[in-house]
Formats: C-alpha cells, sequence, structure tokens
C-alpha cells in the first residue's frame, strides 16, 4: 500500500504542477492583437470563364 500511497501522491503533485503553470500562463502572458490584411488578386476573386470545345 504505501507504494501505491506514493504513486497517488506523486500524479497529483504532477498534476498540480501543470495546473499551477497553465494557471500562470492565462495569467501573466497577454498576446498582442495586430490587423492582418491579405491581398486577393481579382483574377482568383472573378476567374475568366473556360470554354470547352
Amino acid at each position: 500500500m504505501p507504494t501505491l500511497t506514493r504513486l497517488i501522491i506523486t500524479l497529483a503533485v504532477l498534476a498540480g504542477l501543470v495546473y499551477a503553470g497553465m494557471l500562470a500562463l492565462v495569467t501573466f502572458v497577454h498576446p498582442t492583437q495586430t490587423d492582418l490584411t491579405i491581398r486577393i488578386p481579382t483574377e482568383k476573386l472573378n476567374p475568366k470563364p473556360v470554354n470547352p470545345k
């Protein structure tokens, strides 16, 4: 039984560390927001029709 208890405690501590790391990332990291403009050529928006023979 001591081995099982030690395993459960170790897994609980690792899960707590992962949770604390995720919480720290959410709290302290702020992403920067920028505007993004992508130019699309008009040939791609209005392609020329293909005439089948």
